[in-house]
């Protein structure tokens, strides 16, 4: 069985890869399964705000609990991921990677596989005017994840947000796909073990 192709969005949050997301879904030529971390995140949430323990102890260290919590999502984030890529399935990844050890986990499960990685840009000004308008993101939030997810300068596709709309990048996107090109970045930042630090 052929392996799906990993289309992974690079960009904070704001950049509009789930806009891009959406109109790839949309198209009907090569068909992708959208698979965003905060999905993962809010279905966590719905448990612990619904089925929690209410006796948990005090005094706990939050900082422990959240890296305990964090790491397991995203661990069952890329094994969701890697099953739909063996059964055939093309994804695509809508996720902040922002520290190395996130980073590396993601690159040493997936630098094998066919990956498109693909830089979603825009400025640091636009991405706080998005916050803004949105009004559901925490104002600061992109520009403090922006040198980290953007500390790459090598791509195999780079998409800017301010310059073409959703639509434009998906198609920009989906041409690429459609060239047959080789998708070597990932494969090449896994032998040079790069850091996002």
């Amino acid at each position: 069985m052929k392996q799906g192709i990993l289309v992974f969005l690079n960009g904070t949050s704001s950049s509009g890869k789930t806009s891009i997301s959406t109109e790839l879904i949309n198209q009907k030529e090569i068909h992708f399964y959208h698979l965003s971390i905060d999905e993962f995140f809010i279905n966590y949430n719905n448990f612990v705000n619904n089925k929690f323990p209410d006796e948990a102890p005090r005094g706990i260290d939050h900082q422990v609990v959240s890296q305990i919590v964090d790491d397991s999502i995203f661990s069952v984030y890329h094994s969701t991921i890697t099953l739909l890529l063996e059964l055939g399935f093309n994804v695509i990844a809508d996720t902040v990677i922002d520290n190395d050890k996130r980073f590396t986990a993601f690159l040493d499960q997936f630098f094998d596989r066919p990956t498109l990685f693909i830089g979603v840009t825009c400025s640091k000004e636009e991405l706080i005017r998005r916050e803004q308008a949105r009004g559901d993101r925490q104002i600061g939030l992109a520009a403090s994840q922006f040198s980290k997810v953007y500390c790459f300068d090598e791509y195999d596709l780079e998409v800017n947000t301010e310059e073409m709309n959703p639509a434009e990048c998906a198609e920009k996107i989906l041409s690429y796909i459609k060239s047959d090109k080789e998708y070597s970045v990932f494969k090449n930042l896994h032998k040079r073990k790069v850091s996002v630090s």
